[in-house]
């Protein structure tokens, strides 16, 4: 004869061991009948019997960071989800429960934890760990998570929050979780535990891919600068304000005592929003720059580097480097002003060293560098092969009509001209015409674009 006891699921006895081990959303639980099933609300015994179930749930609100609680049925016998009431103060919260007790159902009332409060959901499972901000820990099953090794993510998130993630679980085991600016659950601590599982490991691994959601939450400037520290790549002494979190530092001293001021937008636009060589306002510059919010979601306050060369490095699509810079400083380069000089030996053979070790972690990428006379320095990273060429294609392809851009016109009327050939919907390219990096912002924007370009030198 089945075993039918056996076959009921009951959540909140899966939530009571749980919270033996982790940190876990507070909770009261009922059954049918209104009577307290299992309890664990910070400051009291577990399981601490309340008189009545509108006790237990003023109980909760009072630990509640947010001030008010959710509301799940459940059915023990059936996998079906039951209801998910969000947000309820006491009132509501004990009209809810009556009218869901009148159904036969059990029910979970737990402390609200917003997923809009800067942190992050996710998963960790085996060597990788994804996650999102503004969203559940079911985010990983959607596009647009971070996914990173284990002890890179980890080390990632602890640099953006000011503190360690309580994430030290076996690696045979899938743990659902999410991390909170303010301390929250039974333990009143940063991370919450909603779901562990001992699983047969798989060996998942992480994609690195961005931009993510994460990368748009912080910057992406800023995280692809954050992906090379964890890595262990030198990166120049760093400090993000941003929008969302409070300020964090990273990266290491170089020892100038200068600072560069860099926007971050959430996805890449060269050439286009503030880099300069000296400290000015954030806030101010936050605001006239992005007024409403929307592109910009921190600067970076970056230690400048004694710049013997800079320039930048893109990957073509075998994973080959071309490497061009100049003497000095690489800013008028990049934005074009300035064509490459020929660099020595040494700074070509120290760009390509540090190349192949982010590549061997990463894959392909771009980058863009300072070299002060002893090492490379990272200032930009962000992912991916292109179809440029060191004979001067930009972008691979055929088109019927090639407009020609002086490059004297700036980098503001080629991302017009892009945008008119692009709202036009015609096959149109680009030849730049001038001496031109094509690691520079010039070659960015084409690159970006996707529309048939290539290089015409004038020497």
């Amino acid at each position: 004869m089945k075993d039918v006891a056996r076959d009921l699921v009951f959540k909140d006895v899966i939530l009571d061991g749980l919270a033996s081990i982790a940190n876990i959303a507070q909770f009261v639980s009922f059954g049918p009948d209104l009577i307290q099933r299992f309890s664990r609300v910070r400051g009291f015994p577990p399981n601490h019997g309340f008189g009545s179930y509108r006790e237990g749930i003023r109980a909760l609100l009072a630990h509640c960071p947010d001030g008010t609680v959710n509301i799940r049925s459940f059915d023990p016998g059936s996998a079906k989800a039951g209801t998910f009431i969000y947000g309820k103060d006491a009132d509501g919260a004990f009209n809810a429960l009556s009218k869901l007790a009148a159904n036969g159902v059990y029910m979970i009332v737990n402390e609200t934890v917003d997923v809009e409060d800067g942190g992050v959901s996710g998963v960790v499972l085996g060597n990788v760990i994804e996650f999102a901000p503004g969203d559940t820990p079911r985010c990983v099953d959607q596009p647009g998570v971070a996914s990173l090794d284990r002890s890179a993510g980890i080390g990632l998130l602890e640099i953006v929050y000011g503190f360690t993630p309580s994430l030290d679980f076996p690696q045979d085991h899938r743990v659902e979780f999410s991390i909170h600016p303010i301390r929250r659950g039974v333990c009143n601590e940063h991370t919450i535990i909603w779901e562990l599982e001992q699983v047969r490991l798989a060996e998942p691994r992480p994609n690195w891919s961005w931009p993510n959601k994460f990368s748009r939450f912080i910057g992406d400037k800023v995280y692809g600068l954050l992906i090379a520290h964890v890595l262990g790549f030198p990166v120049p002494r760093t400090t993000v304000v941003s929008r969302r979190v409070p300020p964090f530092t990273f990266g290491k001293p170089t020892g100038t005592g200068e600072m560069w001021i860099r926007t971050s937008p959430g996805e890449r636009h060269p050439g286009r929003f503030t880099t300069q060589s000296h400290w000015c306002d954030p806030f101010e510059l936050l605001h006239r720059e992005d007024p409403d919010g929307i592109e910009i979601p921190s600067v970076l306050a970056e230690e400048g580097v004694e710049a013997a060369f800079s320039g930048a490095l893109i990957a073509t699509q075998a994973g080959d480097p071309i490497i061009q810079g100049v003497k000095g400083k690489g800013d008028e380069f990049m934005a074009g002003k300035r064509p490459p000089d020929p660099l020595p030996p040494d700074v070509v053979r120290s760009v390509r060293s540090i190349y192949r070790r982010v590549m061997d972690r990463l894959g392909p990428v771009g980058m863009e560098w300072v070299y002060d006379g002893h090492q490379v320095w990272v200032l930009q990273l962000h992912r991916g092969a292109t179809t440029s060429t060191a004979r001067g294609t930009i972008v691979s392809g055929k088109a019927e009509y090639y407009h020609r851009f002086e490059i004297k016109h700036g980098i503001a009327a080629l991302r017009r001209l892009v945008d008119e050939i692009r709202s036009r919907g015609v096959n149109h390219g680009i030849i730049l015409v001038g001496d031109v990096g094509i690691t520079s912002h010039f070659g960015d924007i084409l690159r970006r674009s996707g529309i048939p370009s290539r290089i015409e030198s004038t020497t």
